[in-house]
């Protein structure tokens, strides 16, 4: 087929898929299962998390800053209570998992059994991963996640102790796949050295992850402890985010754990969803090329304009990172993570660059409000800072959304474990035709 036919044939679909906004007004039908305010249709119910934006104050809702709770218990208080002694990730993993905090032996015991399982089948890294690779890593790392379930003999068994099991394992390899994946793509796409480091069953996710990645195997204390709380941050956010959906969707049909998180880890790598912190980036760089002075405030407001009109950068007319679908006023992870992020950046030498995303914060609100109908307040989210985080902990940007998805495994698998035991009924959601119909049967035929 040419390139011709496809352009020819894609007047036709533009043609016949087209469906106004004014007809899903019309019909009462949420474009996006999102209503103008941005809220989301309800699809279920969850023990797991939940958010909270608005408050109710004399009949009326009203926007609040933003409070996101892990089995009933605020991310601030988790993140208090665990950074800082090492394990915060696997603590969040546990109570999101099984919907209690664990004892100090009951860590030590999902610790080690997360530890039992980090490690791939024989010849894996040599005959999956390096066997085709290419420089997109979410890619490669659903290929891997399909392929270990040649590796499981237990892969059709919907018992769900085996599915606990299954989901600690990929807790437990996501980081593997893809470091491990991206030091290949490194090598053979890049044409750079290629090392490949076992984990240390006695160090916690975040350290595997910086000692895996580096030629050295070094990290310091507070490279670990940030990276540790940036993995608590997104290791969950609710029901209703598009990959976690994705995940229940697909459990609901009975189908197994490695095709519910490969399906999420696709809708993970989409630009709307797990890419915002590369958008980020980008955005910043470019930025940093086109306003002389960034320190100069009304330059960098003119051109944060001119970027949310469409006329510089992507032309997408998007300040990336500022704004959410839920949070209101403030988005509580960004909250509890700035001052991490000023942590490390004083450590190393980055206060300018951290000046630079200050800078944006307070701007950028104050461009889209005047520029933009919105219907609630605009602040940075969690992605603002996070690439930003990366990049001071030199992670290349390749693996900035498979970092997000080593983290938000542990939201999907606690999901997948809900949806099992609660549901029984597979999804399937209703959709409006509102196509012309067309009988060509002439009157007094009969059919056939």
């Amino acid at each position: 087929m040419t390139r011709e036919y496809a352009e020819a044939m894609e007047k036709k679909c533009i043609k016949n898929d087209t469906i106004s906004d004014e007809l899903f007004e019309k019909l009462g039908v949420n474009r996006g299962l999102r209503d103008n305010s941005g809220k989301g249709v309800l699809t279920g119910l969850t023990n797991i998390s939940t958010i909270i934006s608005f408050e109710t104050k004399n009949g009326k809702q009203v926007p609040c800053d933003g409070r996101l709770y892990y089995r009933g218990i605020r991310i601030e208080d988790l993140v208090d209570e665990y950074q800082g002694h090492g394990f915060g990730f696997e603590k969040t993993a546990y109570l999101l998992l099984f919907g209690e905090e664990p004892s100090e032996a009951e860590a030590k015991d999902f610790v080690k059994a997360l530890a039992a399982e980090r490690k791939l089948p024989r010849n894996f890294t040599r005959d999956v991963i390096m066997k085709a690779p290419g420089t997109d890593i979410m890619n490669n790392m659903t290929r891997s996640i399909l392929t270990l379930a040649s590796y499981d003999s237990k892969v059709r068994d919907a018992d769900l102790a085996t599915n606990i099991q299954q989901c600690m394992k990929l807790i437990s390899l996501f980081p593997l796949l893809g470091i491990y994946s991206y030091h290949a793509s490194n090598y053979y796409e890049n044409m750079e050295s290629m090392y490949i480091h076992r984990p240390d069953p006695k160090k916690s996710t975040a350290e595997n992850i910086l000692m895996m990645l580096r030629p050295d195997k070094k990290y310091t204390k507070t490279e670990a402890n940030v990276l540790d709380v940036c993995l608590m941050l997104h290791a969950e956010h609710g029901g209703g985010n598009n990959s976690t959906f994705t995940t229940r969707v697909v459990t609901s049909s009975g189908s197994d754990v490695y095709a519910a998180i490969a399906a999420a880890m696709s809708s993970l790598k989409g630009p709307r969803h797990g890419g915002a912190n590369i958008k980020v980036m980008e955005m910043m760089d470019d930025i940093k090329a086109n306003v002389v002075d960034v320190k100069d405030k009304k330059k960098l407001k003119s051109y944060l304009g001119k970027i949310l009109d469409g006329k510089t950068f992507d032309k997408k007319g998007l300040i990336y990172g500022m704004g959410h679908a839920v949070y209101s006023i403030t988005d509580p992870r960004e909250v509890v993570f700035k001052d991490f992020v000023t942590q490390l950046a004083v450590e190393k030498g980055m206060e300018d660059e951290l000046a630079l995303y200050n800078s944006v914060e307070e701007l950028a609100p104050q461009v889209i409000a005047e520029k933009r109908k919105i219907y609630k307040g605009v602040s940075p989210n969690v992605d603002f800072y996070s690439g930003f985080v990366y990049s001071m902990l030199g992670i290349p940007r390749e693996l900035y959304t498979p970092f997000f998805a080593i983290a938000r495994i542990a939201g999907w698998s606690a999901h997948r474990i809900e949806e099992i035991i609660g549901n029984g009924k597979i999804m399937r959601p209703a959709y409006k035709s509102v196509m012309e119909l067309k009988d060509k049967r002439r009157p007094g035929n009969k059919t056939k």
